[in-house]
């Protein structure tokens, strides 16, 4: 298992590479518990600041799940929701990475590997991309949180598109509906993903997981209202930070600040 998820550090930027090239990365049943594992670790680790995703190769990011697990751990409804607590259990520990999380993705991104994007803060990708989520071909759903992350980035229009029509689209209309952050020639994604995580990674940790805390307390109550004690007061925690101080310092100095996380 530990050659199909290769995991890197370097700089405060960890790298995770879906690492199974002659299957377009596809993952297996193993491959979502060790994403989950790998994914609470780097949460967890002080010395990462961005997490980068990507697969091996130019060919595709991710084909989503091995269709080969499918008669062992897919094969009727009790095995599926052993084979959802997995896969669930992937998609949730990358989206509750508190650190900037950015999938760099090139060639296919389909099924889970598509889902599994829509998990992560930023979606870069290459121009030789193909997004989608075919399950219709197949027989099968998508699960509701599956289904809210999608709508939450496309809207529903474009979802039931993406699902109904079961059809592959290219990066420029990804793109155009917010499936996608940005398109790049593939001889350039690499190299801006790279300088993008490094600018990133400079930037004030708590602002970067409080940020992601207030956008999820904002998608889960768009009213605004209903907020704890604690959520009230989070945009206002920062000022109290000795990377506030900081960075104000910074600024007054003209200087890069050096950011803690405290």
């Amino acid at each position: 298992m530990s050659q199909d998820i290769l995991v890197a550090r370097e700089d405060g930027i960890a790298s995770v590479t879906l690492n199974r090239p002659r299957r377009r990365n596809a993952v297996s049943y193993d491959g979502w518990l060790e994403l989950k594992r790998v994914f609470t670790e780097l949460d967890r680790d002080p010395d990462v600041r961005v997490v980068v995703i990507t697969g091996a190769g130019d060919e595709a990011f991710s084909a989503g799940a091995d269709i080969k697990d499918f008669d062992r751990h897919r094969a009727d409804s009790a095995q599926a929701r052993t084979y959802a607590d997995a896969f669930d259990g992937a998609m949730d520990a990358l989206e509750q990475v508190s650190k900037p999380t950015i999938c760099l993705i090139k060639g296919f991104c389909v099924g889970g590997g598509c889902e599994l994007s829509t998990a992560a803060d930023l979606r870069i990708t290459a121009d030789n991309a193909r997004f989608g989520v075919p399950v219709a071909k197949l027989g099968i759903l998508v699960g509701y949180r599956e289904m809210r992350r999608l709508v939450n980035l496309v809207g529903p229009g474009s979802a039931s598109y993406i699902l109904m029509s079961a059809r592959l689209i290219g990066p420029d209309e990804a793109l155009r509906i917010g499936l996608v952050n940005r398109v790049l020639p593939l001889a350039d994604v690499d190299e801006y993903v790279h300088d993008l995580a490094r600018e990133m990674a400079a930037l004030a940790p708590l602002s970067q997981s409080r940020h992601k805390r207030i956008l999820r307390s904002v998608l889960r109550s768009p009213s605004l209202q209903g907020f704890t004690a604690e959520e009230e007061a989070l945009p206002f925690t920062n000022f109290d930070s000795r990377d506030f101080q900081e960075g104000r310092r910074a600024f007054v100095e003209r200087r890069p600040p050096n950011f803690e996380g405290r």
